[in-house]
């Protein structure tokens, strides 16, 4: 896999995106990573192969991820109702979910019931700190002030869902009666060497050097330059194209038998099967094509940060695009989708 046809410095000047970063993936191993721009606009630090952006929503991929380790060690089960391992918060019985309960397959595919609040998952206001998970599902936080309950039957649609994923954060805490961030280094970060990975963002505070800020579409340095999200299970994730390059090539080489953390092949295959009916919805990532040209594709979009990981299994091949700009638009509208389109298969 390689680029054809873009000048990728060219586009990044047009779409105001401040700083890139770029890894492809060949042969289930990683074959190039090229670093463009700079981690702040307006100044000379430039990015490289240490450089950190927000993953924003990719964050899911790599919860699923978890989740599916944890299923092989026997701690969770993808079709229990989730409130059998709840201890510090449960979901509300109600009408919907009477007959179908909340599991950890319909929370990961975004099909169980639950629909964020309207204005809720936002940034973190540091002025008033991080909120704990049970305040935020129970409602008691600026990031969510309604208490979070299942209004449709569980799945019955799909609704994309962060307040969901804080759920399976709270269920991981619960079972493993360790922080969630813990939990992810144990089972992640170290066996998979994702060195310049964290979910902790008292990293960012102290220090900065490596952390690239978010920009607006226009190029101007958002409020805060890093924004941070209180609720790792769904956006806390801050790492770099490599990192997450390590992580996509876990789950191919998963679905072939040889995964390093201990995934079997028909775990993994569980995350890139169609969920509920739904043939473009897995387990934290979304599916298109079959055969050779079966896709795997996780976004990320949030305040001054887009990125998209995109894998080929069946070709062994994949990429991972990673920007400081948010553009207004759909990644596939922006440079990201132009990189994409440029790919040679």
């Amino acid at each position: 896999m390689n680029l054809k046809d873009i000048d990728i410095p060219k586009q990044m000047k047009h779409y105001n995106v401040p700083g890139l970063s770029l890894t492809l993936i060949e042969n289930n191993q990683i074959s190039i990573t090229e670093n463009y721009g700079v981690l702040e606009a307006r100044e000379n630090k430039n990015v490289t192969t240490d450089s950190i952006f927000s993953a924003c929503s990719i964050n899911k991929f790599l919860t699923a991820m978890l989740v599916v380790k944890l299923t092989e060690q026997g701690l969770l089960d993808l079709d229990e109702d989730v409130n059998e391992k709840l201890v510090s918060w449960k979901v509300p019985r109600n009408a919907f979910s009477k007959n179908k309960k909340v599991t950890l397959r319909n929370l990961l595919s975004h099909q169980s019931g639950i629909i964020d609040p309207k204005g809720s998952f936002t940034e973190l206001d540091s002025t008033i700190g991080s909120p704990s998970m049970f305040d935020l599902l129970a409602g008691n936080t600026p990031c969510c002030k309604e208490s979070i309950e299942v209004t449709y039957e569980p799945e019955s649609e799909f609704h994309y869902s962060d307040a969901g994923y804080c759920i399976i954060q709270q269920l991981v805490e619960d079972v493993t009666k360790k922080s969630f961030q813990q939990v992810v280094n144990e089972f992640l970060f170290k066996p998979l060497a994702m060195e310049n990975s964290t979910l902790d963002m008292k990293r960012i505070a102290t220090n900065s050097e490596d952390f690239s800020c978010g920009h607006y579409k226009y190029g101007e340095v958002v409020e805060g330059k890093y924004p941070i999200y209180p609720y790792p299970a769904a956006s806390g994730l801050w790492t770099n194209s490599i990192d997450l390059a390590k992580l996509a090539i876990e789950l191919m080489n998963a679905l072939k038998g040889e995964s390093k953390i201990g995934i079997s092949a028909r775990r993994a295959k569980e995350i890139i099967s169609p969920q509920g009916g739904k043939a473009w919805s897995g387990l934290g990532v979304f599916l298109e094509g079959s055969e050779k040209e079966f896709e795997i594709t996780s976004l990320g979009w949030g305040i001054g940060f887009q990125c998209m990981m995109v894998l080929f299994p069946n070709m062994e091949k994949g990429a991972v695009i990673m920007t400081n700009a948010e553009l207004g638009v759909h990644q596939m509208e922006g440079i990201i989708g132009e990189i994409y389109t440029s790919l040679k298969i």
